[in-house]
């Protein structure tokens, strides 16, 4: 059941209510709850519609700058996009870009108090007190989920702890500090956790919250707070209200860490839960298979891997799709860089520059006759002849996230409808992608000179047909598994770096990736916390490549002015077949595609210039 699908049957009132608080800034407004009526809270539906829609405005960032191209990850072919105005420096604090999320939090943050102030009021015998409390509990949890984008994207927020009247003086409400702030995450979902299950039993409440989504949320939040980037950096020196409170912490405390790995190590052993990394064994499958298992935990609706997810049945599944799939069904404009590309390992869990076998010279001769190169149910799971030796034997991952020049689309179930994405020459019902320059996905074709040379596979179907936009439903996926393993592990490293610990739960990811161990790959990475360091990034760099984490470990870890991650580099799409087909070289080469614009102000996003001359207590971000 898809509970958070389009409610059509909202109350004029409550619609009312809706159009209202999306329409202003985020303080100068009427409060909601002048809005709203005894009719809103004589009916349990009408109640719950009012509830639904504080859950809208949890975003589906499937197209956002987090995975469209602010990191080293991803690159957007359409050059009128805010996010390659952003990587160019073209913005400031009139921009407005992604304002919507500022605005959208609180106003989702405004109506859950409205509804927290009146579902207690509601007779039982129309709700029933139990339900109230885990209604109340839900919004708890949600208006800490919306404090906590606030937090990541601007930095301290304005702590509102109830609706606000008309006579309100908006410019008394300064922001608050940053470790405020987390304390105030922290406790609504400790509030929130006390209340809600570890697990539901019916998939009629998938997409709510759980005691474990209330954890996972405070592992995130820890883990922010101890990252230079908010551990003592002294960039924030003069990041002050006007009044002279510091709204960051200036001294490095490196018990932060301790935090960050407890709050980690408190999802993984939250009792009564049944979180594992999904594998395709899951499925019924008698055999472990590391490609299905990387593809299909995005895939398998409610598995046991999702800690918090989006179930809303919209539009957000096709365009994903149509962005990262390549023509002519898709738009070809989500693309994967070189830089991303060279960041998977190995089939031997190596770095590209480590692993003697790996050579970008010629191409495969025959099709891989081992597991990574076969095919199942008419979907090739690897390498084929013809590719570039790039390409060939590269972990499961890989072949899992990307699509590269000449590799099969996944998108599309039959022969006749992969055919379509092949020219004539190359039509043998396995739709090779043609990324080359007046191939079907390629410059000469699509009148743009900055496809990368490969589209973003992860989190596209293959029960999908992308020519004939039809695409199955799946829940987006927020929070995993995997990614508080990885925050353990990281947290752990700084914490405490001898900790076996480390090395078990970064192997756990590995391991169903289909790769070896770490320590059995780099030996030297065992107590050596610099070391170790580097390998975690590169761990989440891989596992949760498109999912959003690349752009914000980037920020947190104070890497974006790194050299090597604002220059981008693609593939050499301009050159052209000559009539070879795919195996031509001078395609596979390096060359440069962007040196982007950084400066360090835009470690936090400037806030809205309207909302800056509305309230006069509320500072800029530094730089901004």
């Amino acid at each position: 059941m898809k509970i958070f699908q389009n409610i059509t049957y909202l109350s004029t009132i409550a619609v009312c209510c809706l159009l209202f608080s999306t329409s202003c800034d985020y303080l100068n407004k009427k409060p909601d709850n002048l809005l709203t009526s005894e009719m809103l809270w004589d009916t349990r539906a009408n109640a719950e519609s009012y509830l639904y829609q504080i859950y809208g405005y949890v975003q589906t960032p499937a197209d956002d700058y987090t995975v469209l191209g602010a990191s080293d990850e991803t690159s957007c072919s359409v050059q009128d996009v805010n996010v390659r105005k952003m990587i160019s420096g073209n913005w400031n604090p009139q921009s407005g870009y992604w304002q919507e999320y500022w605005n959208g939090s609180y106003a989702a943050i405004r109506q859950s108090f409205v509804f927290e102030e009146n579902i207690v009021k509601m007779p039982d015998d129309i709700i029933s007190q139990e339900l109230k409390d885990q209604y109340v509990a839900e919004v708890r949890f949600l208006r800490g989920w919306f404090y906590w984008k606030l937090l990541r994207q601007y930095g301290p927020f304005v702590k509102l702890t109830g609706t606000l009247s008309l006579n309100d003086d908006y410019n008394n409400y300064p922001r608050t500090p940053f470790d405020e702030c987390v304390a105030y995450i922290n406790e609504l979902m400790d509030q929130a956790a006390a209340v809600l299950p570890p697990i539901w039993n019916s998939s009629a409440n998938y997409g709510r919250p759980t005691r474990g989504a209330c954890y996972a949320v405070k592992s995130q939040v820890m883990l922010l707070a101890a990252s230079p980037l908010w551990n003592g950096n002294p960039a924030f020196a003069n990041f002050k209200n006007h009044d002279g409170t510091a709204l960051a912490p200036l001294q490095y405390n490196s018990n932060k860490w301790r935090d960050a790995a407890d709050a980690a190590k408190a999802v993984i052993d939250l009792p009564g839960t049944n979180y594992k990394l999904f594998t395709n064994l899951d499925e019924g499958d008698a055999t472990f298979d590391p490609y299905l298992s990387v593809r299909n935990v995005f895939l398998t609706n409610w598995n046991n891997e999702i800690i918090f997810s989006t179930n809303m049945a919209g539009t957000w599944q096709w365009g994903l799709e149509k962005r990262a799939a390549p023509g002519p069904g898709g738009f070809n404009m989500q693309n994967a860089t070189q830089n991303v590309v060279d960041a998977y390992y190995t089939r031997d869990g190596k770095d590209i520059d480590d692993d003697p076998t790996y050579t970008e010279i010629g191409f495969a001769g025959t099709d891989d006759p081992e597991e990574y190169g076969k095919s199942r149910d008419g979907v090739n799971r690897g390498y084929i002849t013809g590719n570039s030796n790039m390409y060939v034997n590269r972990e499961p991952r890989f072949y899992a996230h990307i699509q590269y020049n000449g590799k099969p689309v996944l998108p599309a179930p039959t022969s006749d409808d992969r055919n379509l994405f092949s020219s004539a020459g190359n039509q043998d019902g396995r739709g090779r992608a043609e990324f080359y320059y007046s191939g079907k996905s390629g410059v000469g074709v699509n009148n743009n000179g900055d496809i990368t040379g490969y589209c973003v596979l992860k989190n596209v179907s293959p029960a999908s047909n992308i020519y004939f936009d039809d695409v199955p439903y799946r829940p987006y996926i927020h929070i995993r598994l995997a990614e508080i393993y990885l925050n353990y592990a990281e947290a752990l490293n700084e914490a405490d770096p001898g900790n076996p610990d480390i090395l078990k739960y970064i192997n756990l990811v590995r391991q169903r990736a289909g790769i070896p161990d770490l320590e059995d790959v780099y030996p030297a990475v065992v107590g050596n916390q610099d070391e170790m360091r580097k390998w975690i990034i590169r761990e989440r760099q891989v596992e949760l490549a498109f999912e959003g984490d690349r752009y914000f470990t980037l920020i947190r870890r104070l890497m974006m002015g790194n050299p090597d991650v604002q220059t981008i580099y693609r593939m050499n799409t301009i050159e052209d077949d000559g009539g070879q087909g795919f195996a031509f070289t001078n395609f596979n080469k390096r060359i440069l595609l962007q040196n982007r614009f950084w400066h360090d102000k835009m470690y936090l996003f400037p806030i809205y210039q309207d909302d800056l001359d509305k309230n006069t207590a509320l500072v800029p971000n530094p730089g901004w």
